[in-house]
C-alpha cells in the first residue's frame, strides 16, 4: 500500500521539522510526504530551504505552495490532488509527532474492512486528547472520547468504533475508496469542523470508520491556530470560527435541530468562557455564532488576532 502523508503548514516550519523527524522512525516505509504551505511566499521559501528532498529512509518530500490561504481543508485538498495515484492518505497536523509503529497500525487496520481509521491522540503530558470523536447534533457539540484519561488507559476498540462518527482532524487515515465515494473536504469552513463534515458525509454514504490503539500520535495542540487549552489565551479568530462553523455544520446536516442546537451552543459559549472571565472571547464567539446562523462561510477577513 503506497501512502501519502499530507501535512498542511502555516508559518510553523519548526513544527513541520519535528513531525518529519518523528516520521523518519516509522516502521512502515512505503510512503511519501506531501507538504502544503498555506502561509505565503516567505514561509514557503523557509520550508524549501530547511526540508530535505528525501527522508533518511528514501521517502520523497514534496513541498507545495498554496496560491492563497484558503484554509486547512483547501491545503489538504491541494495535496491530495497532487498525489492522486496513491492508495491511501494519512493527514497529520504539523504539530504532531507520530509513534514509530503508528502508520503500520493504521494501514493494517484499514485492510480489515475499513474505509478510514484513526488512533489515540495524546497531549505531550501523556493525557489523552482524543480516541475518537462524536458529534452531538442536538447540542452542536463535538465530544472527544477518552479526553483527559491517562496514557495507560485501555479502551475497547469495538466500543469506540460503534460510538464514533468522526475522526480527529489531527490524524486521519483514509483510503482511495473513501475519497472516491465521499470526495474531498468542504473548504467553506476555512478552519474547524471540516473533518466532522467529511466524516458525517462518509457515514451517510456507508463508510466504515475504524480505530486502532497502535496509531498513536502526540499533538502539541494549537501551535498554529491559537486553540490551546487555556480559554483566556485562545485567539479570538479561533473562537469566532469555531462558533460560526458549528452553526454552519448544524444547518447543513441537521437543519430541523438548528433552533435547539443554537440555543445550547450560545449558552455553552457564555457559561464556558464567562467562568474564566474571557469576555473578549465571548464577544467574538457571539459574532461567529451569529455569522453561522446567517450562513456566512469561507475565508474570514477578520478578526486577525
Amino acid at each position: 500500500m503506497q501512502v501519502g502523508i499530507v501535512i498542511v503548514g502555516f508559518r510553523n516550519a519548526a513544527d513541520v521539522q519535528k513531525c518529519l523527524a518523528a516520521l523518519e522512525n516509522s516502521t512502515y516505509r512505503e510512503f511519501r510526504l506531501i507538504i502544503c504551505e498555506n502561509g505565503g511566499d516567505a514561509a514557503y521559501s523557509l520550508l524549501k530551504n530547511i526540508l530535505p528532498p528525501k527522508l533518511a529512509g528514501g521517502q520523497d518530500v514534496q513541498l507545495l505552495k498554496a496560491p492563497n490561504n484558503g484554509g486547512y481543508a483547501s491545503g489538504i485538498n491541494l495535496a491530495i490532488s497532487q498525489s492522486a495515484a496513491l492508495d491511501a492518505w494519512w493527514i497529520l497536523n504539523p504539530d504532531t509527532e507520530p509513534a514509530p509503529d503508528a502508520l503500520a497500525a493504521l494501514a493494517g487496520r484499514l485492510t480489515q474492512g475499513y474505509d478510514a481509521v484513526g488512533g489515540p491522540i495524546y497531549f505531550p503530558s501523556g493525557e489523552v486528547q482524543s480516541y475518537a470523536g462524536v458529534w452531538l447534533a442536538w447540542q452542536a457539540k463535538p465530544v472527544s472520547l477518552g479526553f483527559g484519561q491517562s496514557e495507560g488507559a485501555d479502551p475497547k476498540p469495538d466500543d469506540l468504533e460503534a460510538r464514533q462518527n468522526f475522526l480527529s482532524g489531527a490524524s486521519m487515515f483514509v483510503s482511495r475508496h473513501f475519497l472516491d465515494t465521499v470526495g474531498l473536504m468542504d473548504e467553506r469552513y476555512f478552519l474547524y469542523c471540516e473533518e466532522i463534515d467529511w466524516f458525517l458525509r462518509a457515514k451517510r454514504l456507508g463508510m466504515r470508520l475504524g480505530f486502532t490503539m497502535g496509531g498513536a500520535v502526540i499533538h502539541h495542540q494549537g501551535t498554529t491556530t491559537g486553540y490551546g487549552r487555556s480559554l483566556r489565551a485562545r485567539s479570538c479568530r479561533a473562537v469566532y470560527l469555531d462558533e460560526r462553523n458549528k452553526m454552519l455544520l448544524t444547518s447543513k446536516f441537521f437543519p430541523l435541530r438548528l433552533p435547539v442546537a443554537a440555543f445550547f451552543a450560545f449558552a455553552r459559549l457564555v457559561i464556558r468562557y464567562g467562568r474564566q472571565g474571557a469576555l473578549r472571547q465571548i464577544g467574538y464567539g457571539v459574532l461567529g455564532w451569529l455569522a453561522g446562523l446567517c450562513g456566512q462561510s469561507g475565508i474570514p477577513d477578520w478578526p486577525q488576532d
